[in-house]
């Protein structure tokens, strides 16, 4: 468990006014497919993968590892929280913090679910690795995801290029629980 320290791994569910954030199951892989095969959701991301090549490599419970959290509306996967160790991070002011991503399927968006699903997320973290700071990256053509940055508390650490696009890097020092 390299990525979250000695942490116990899958968390009980966390729950929020409207959701739940639990770990990926085998019912959730048609709606990975659905995630990575979006045009939409993957518009800022490089673009969508192939859901041919989805259904014939994604493995019966998709992204089952420390930190994937799928969130979950009236019992549906809508999308995906990612914590996960920055070890790889082309920043240095990234690197080997502990990254938040997120993933939502179209029809969710605009209702405020991954607003609620990341802080839920970081309010988890907090608890479990007390100081810690997380970082956020995102291109910065992405007006919603910069919107969501802000709300979350992150700040803005430096901007560059990557990937043919402006991309933003946004850190959140650890903090109180926000709940």
């Amino acid at each position: 468990m390299d990525d979250l320290g000695a942490t116990v791994w899958p968390p009980a569910p966390i729950r929020t006014d409207r959701l739940v954030l639990r770990e990926p199951e085998a019912r959730d892989r048609a709606a990975f497919i659905e995630l990575l095969a979006s045009p939409e959701v993957n518009a800022y991301l490089g673009g969508p993968r192939q859901r041919e090549e989805l259904e014939r490599e994604l493995p019966e419970v998709p992204e089952q590892w420390a930190g994937s959290f799928v969130v979950e509306l009236d019992g549906e996967m809508i999308g995906q929280v990612l914590l996960r160790r920055a070890t790889g991070h082309r920043r240095p002011a990234a690197a080997g913090k502990l990254d938040l991503g997120y993933l939502f399927l179209p029809q969710a968006w605009g209702c405020g679910y991954a607003a609620e699903a990341c802080a839920a997320a970081l309010d988890w973290l907090a608890g479990v690795l007390p100081g810690e700071p997380a970082v956020l990256t995102t291109q910065s053509a992405n007006a919603a995801s910069m919107r969501l940055a802000a709300k979350l508390g992150f700040t803005e650490v430096e901007r560059f290029e990557a990937w043919d696009a402006e991309q933003w890097l946004g850190m959140r020092k650890a903090a109180a629980l926000s709940g």
